[in-house]
């Protein structure tokens, strides 16, 4: 009833809705984080998965309110955000490391894997750019345009919560699976190492 009284019809809100799966389900540093996450229990992986889903939220914000446009518009400022979230990244896979983080067999507190989460999320500018780029397509233009876009990136970023908590859900389960095997500890570098790695690319790209 809200899309409809916004003027987004029930069919463009169902195209919405398939695409944004599809972006959704195509892996990315927001799955494989949720993934690592996961493979630690159930807790931090759903806690990380809710945390990325508040950073959709928060760069929904960032495109209603034109920021995203100002971040395209001054290229230094987007490069400013990439390199912060690429150092952040690295960090948390030196962090996985010392502390053995993703390794299920060694209990570490969930506490802090929500806002990592949102930061992970919020601190990449290619997604702001994206939702600039995604959002208006289906918002369409006029006076409630802006409330259009706010609805549709919530509606993303609930998709992103249940589909990335699945996700954790089934690391979770790989975890207990090889509990008490060698291959635990192997997971902590894998874990570790992919946060190491898509640091690197976002510093590259």
């Amino acid at each position: 009833m809200t899309g409809i009284a916004l003027g987004l019809n029930p069919a463009t809100l169902l195209a919405f809705c398939a695409a944004a799966i599809a972006l959704i389900l195509t892996p990315g540093p927001d799955t494989m984080y949720v993934l690592a996450r996961g493979l630690d229990g159930r807790e931090s992986g759903v806690r990380s998965a809710f945390g990325i889903a508040t950073g959709v939220l928060f760069h929904t914000m960032l495109a209603t309110l034109g920021v995203a446009a100002l971040l395209q518009t001054v290229p230094e400022a987007a490069d400013a955000i990439q390199y912060v979230g690429a150092a952040y990244l690295i960090y948390l896979g030196v962090v996985a490391l010392r502390d053995d983080e993703f390794d299920p067999a060694v209990e570490t507190d969930a506490s802090g894997s929500f806002r990592r989460g949102v930061l992970v999320n919020a601190l990449n500018p290619k997604v702001a750019l994206f939702f600039l780029a995604f959002l208006p397509g289906f918002a369409g233009n006029g006076p409630a345009a802006g409330e259009r876009m706010a609805l549709l990136g919530a509606v993303y970023a609930v998709l992103t919560a249940i589909y990335l908590s699945v996700v954790a859900l089934g690391a979770d389960r790989l975890g207990d699976a090889l509990a008490g095997t060698r291959v635990t500890r192997a997971l902590n570098y894998v874990g570790a190492g992919t946060m190491l790695l898509l640091g690197v690319v976002l510093a590259v790209e």
